[in-house]
């Protein structure tokens, strides 16, 4: 059973910093893609990054690029998100997500972790 469990939420001042962690176990990851996925008040899921497991580059959404780095410890079945110079339009519901190579969607989520960006 793939379980997925975010940390690291909150709330900061607009400019501020934080790092999402999303602990993965239950599987085997090798060939699956890790994503984060937001979803703000009123408003669709939307795609913020993903990396493939095993390495290689990752993608973003194009309004976080330049400050949201996605990144693996596979040594700890462990996916960040380093999140800088946060926006208040950055305010939503963060999930990690897993899909295998094969999948078009995403296959297991996360619960959510919260982080609000005041202005």
């Amino acid at each position: 059973q793939v379980q997925l469990v975010e940390s690291g939420g909150g709330l900061v001042q607009a400019g501020a910093s934080l790092r999402l962690s999303c602990a993965a176990s239950g599987g085997t990851f090798s060939t699956y893609y890790m994503g984060w996925v937001r979803q703000a008040p009123g408003k669709e899921r939307e795609f913020v990054a993903s990396i493939l497991w095993s390495g290689g580059s990752a993608d973003y959404l194009e309004s976080v690029k330049g400050r949201f780095t996605i990144s693996m410890n596979n040594a700890e079945n462990t996916v960040y998100l380093q999140m800088n110079s946060l926006k208040p339009e950055d305010t939503a519901i963060y999930y990690c997500a897993a899909r295998r190579s094969t999948s078009i969607r995403y296959d297991y989520w996360g619960q959510g972790t919260q982080v609000t960006v005041s202005s």
